[in-house]
């Protein structure tokens, strides 16, 4: 009986621990998903290549799918200009190496020419590989003007 009182603190010391890597996951998450942000507004594809894992996959409303290697493309074509980038609202569930994050966004800019502006709610699911947080899906749904 004795063991009680110290297994029960150790599981609240335990449980603290798990809270506090759960809080620093969260705080380098919502960090990568703003450099992912600042990266498409600088037309940086090294950098989006880097928050990418090899088998990412992008999910649009409408069903279109998109790799990595589209994506890094898409980021790199000087005719894509974004203007604002913005995420708001972000939520960190976090599940071991794994986090999911939803938010709200908009954007605003021009590509091949033509001005576009958009607001909507995006899910992120993000993985530790390898000690690096990578992206490895995301769900973008455009909400009606």
């Amino acid at each position: 009986m004795k063991r009680t009182p110290f297994i029960i603190v150790a599981m609240g010391l335990w449980l603290t621990l798990l809270s506090v890597a759960a809080a620093q996951d969260s705080s380098k998450v919502i960090a990568m998903e703003n450099l992912w942000n600042r990266a498409e507004l600088n037309n940086d594809a090294s950098a989006v290549r880097l928050l990418l894992a090899d088998d990412f996959v992008m999910t649009l409303a409408e069903g279109t799918l998109y790799n990595k290697s589209q994506i890094v493309a898409s980021v790199a074509d000087k005719s894509y200009r974004p203007e604002a980038l913005q995420s708001s609202n972000m939520v960190v569930h976090s599940y071991g190496n794994t986090a999911v994050v939803t938010g709200a966004y908009y954007e605003k800019g021009v590509d091949k020419g033509k001005p576009w502006e958009r607001r909507g709610r995006f899910t992120d699911t993000w993985m530790n590989l390898d000690g690096r947080w990578q992206c490895i899906a995301s769900h973008f749904s455009v909400k009606p003007r």
